[in-house]
């Protein structure tokens, strides 16, 4: 089959699995994307269950600019093919109102790769909310998998993570407040 014919038939099973209520209150929530099909995400996990990760059509799919498409991409980008450029790019495409997509990036996708502990630290020191908040989403998954900091590491992200605890995007906060939260859980189990 095609990546065209592939992408059809994605299509197809999105259009199936519409919600068209979901839709509604995704676009009423501010999420900007081209176009919300509202379905949801262990659907979408099914949907990509069915087809075989292909970088070329997880790219183009990413670059429609539709929620469950780009969601779709980044479960059916091959884990071993993406890149820190690609993350990179990726990232720049994601919009403030678009949490939701900067966390299934980096908890399903990033968090694997083996540069993510490093790349993390890079975006919470990044001047841009977004890679800030993909910086503390994917620290906070490292965490929770058992991953250890240094001194130092720990160190700079409780120093990073008190300016973006005072930012006004919300997201962010959230994510930085939620590593944290980790980071001192480990830190009175151990």
């Amino acid at each position: 089959m095609s990546q065209t014919d592939t992408l059809t038939h994605i299509r197809d099973d999105l259009r199936a699995a519409m919600n068209g209520v979901a839709a509604q209150t995704i676009r009423q929530s501010g999420m900007a994307y081209r176009l919300v099909y509202g379905v949801e995400l262990p659907r979408l996990r099914d949907i990509a269950a069915a087809y075989t990760p292909d970088r070329r059509l997880a790219q183009q799919m990413w670059d429609e600019d539709v929620r469950e498409l780009r969601m779709l991409a980044i479960m059916l980008y091959p884990r071993d093919e993406f890149g820190t450029d690609i993350a990179d790019l990726w990232l720049d495409g994601i919009r403030q109102e678009q949490s939701e997509l900067a966390g299934l990036l980096c908890m399903d996708l990033i968090a694997e790769q083996p540069y993510a502990a490093e790349s993390a630290f890079t975006w919470i020191a990044d001047e841009r909310p977004v890679r800030q908040l993909c910086g503390y989403l994917t620290l906070g998954r490292l965490l929770m998998a058992g991953a250890q900091l240094s001194p130092h590491a720990e160190a700079e992200l409780r120093d990073q993570a008190a300016t973006a605890l005072a930012d006004s995007y919300l997201p962010l906060r959230r994510a930085a407040a939620n590593t944290l939260a980790r980071l001192d859980t480990d830190d009175t189990t151990s």
